[in-house]
């Protein structure tokens, strides 16, 4: 299948592997641009972009994906793939590909939507957290929730 992935943090590299082996054709990876770390500030890659470069795919890391729609209509994918990547997808982005744009997200929706949600699982004192995964909608984790995988948390996790 013709895909896009978009993603940036660790977490989001074990699926793009997973694709990869299951013979996927990735047309482009979206990761968000590179960014001062370290105590030197220096640029660094994000995890999805040192896995992309491993693989040999296009990185694509555009500030704003709003503007992307022509690339992307040419790049003809069936599905998109998005995890943890760090904006919003505009409706006109989540229009073309033709089997919409698929999220996985760390919890259980839709009690924890948006950014940081096993640490606020764990701060919460829930009793599980896991994962999710959806069709996208407009809107922040909003859509039909496809299939989902549940772990407990034990009083010694950490995020």
């Amino acid at each position: 299948m013709n895909l896009i992935f978009a993603g940036t943090p660790a977490f989001a590299v074990p699926a793009l592997e997973a694709l990869l082996r299951a013979g996927h054709h990735i047309r482009a990876v979206y990761t968000q641009p590179d960014r001062p770390a370290g105590r030197g500030r220096k640029l660094a890659a994000s995890p999805v972009k040192q896995c992309a470069q491993t693989h040999g795919l296009e990185i694509r890391q555009p500030e704003k994906i709003s503007g992307e729609e022509k690339i992307l209509r040419a790049d003809a994918p069936e599905a998109m793939i998005v995890i943890a990547y760090g904006q919003l997808l505009p409706s006109a982005i989540l229009a073309i590909p033709r089997h919409g744009c698929i999220n996985v997200h760390a919890s259980l929706l839709p009690r924890w939507r948006g950014a940081a949600p096993i640490p606020r699982a764990i701060e919460a004192g829930d009793a599980e957290t896991g994962v999710s995964i959806m069709q996208m909608e407009a809107g922040l984790d909003t859509g039909p929730v496809l299939a989902e995988a549940r772990t407990p948390i034990h009083v010694t996790d950490t995020a």
